[in-house]
């Protein structure tokens, strides 16, 4: 678990990389305290207001990459690599908002596909879906505020992964949850705060 203050830098961190590439093309330096020198996953999620203009992150923490790199690189692509936005342009810089989750390690879900429903608690996990070559990611955050149930949760998880809603209840397809920690500026370039959604 981050402190608020190890939250807030993070937030920070990703907005001044943010401005930094926008504007020169390159992303600048960066100097995180020990709690990010670890691997973990991470994303970043940008939004002006309250409609989606960017999230890209890690599901998984890279051997090769510590939080606080990966959290560099989430920013830079989410800001210029979601293939559903164009690039941010400067003059949309200080219309954004920037949220940053931490990501708990990935588990799989062992039970009897039918039953995932029953072992999905909406504000607690995140899930990802891998079925074949197929793979799909949503945030804790994302269920919350469309007001699904796990059910539904499933079904949207499919979709984003581009296969059936009901691809879920299949043997085939391997359902993972995760936690997140979750920072975000209260406005854009403002205070940060730790989010709870359960």
């Amino acid at each position: 678990m981050l402190s608020l203050e190890d939250g807030t830098l993070a937030v920070k961190t990703a907005r001044n990389v943010i401005e930094e590439y926008v504007k020169t093309g390159k992303p600048p330096k960066v100097e995180l305290p020990k709690a990010f020198d670890r691997p973990g996953g991470v994303f970043v999620t940008l939004s002006i207001n309250h409609d989606l203009r960017g999230c890209i992150g890690y599901p998984y923490p890279m051997e090769d990459m510590t939080l606080g790199e990966a959290l560099a690189d989430a920013a830079v692509s989410a800001a210029t690599r979601d293939p559903r936005f164009p690039r941010v342009h400067m003059k949309e810089l200080d219309q954004i908002r920037v949220e940053v989750t931490i990501l708990s390690q990935p588990e799989l879900l062992t039970c009897k596909p039918a039953e995932r429903p029953q072992h999905i608690k909406i504000g607690r996990d995140g899930l990802i879906i891998e079925y074949g070559l197929f793979k799909g990611l949503l945030l804790p955050q994302v269920p919350v505020e469309w007001h699904w149930d796990a059910t539904e949760f499933l079904e949207n998880l499919c979709l984003k992964a581009g296969i059936s809603p009901d691809a879920w209840i299949e043997e085939k397809a391997k359902i993972y949850t995760f936690g997140g920690q979750i920072f975000e500026e209260t406005a854009p370039g403002g205070p940060v705060s730790e989010k709870k959604i359960a």
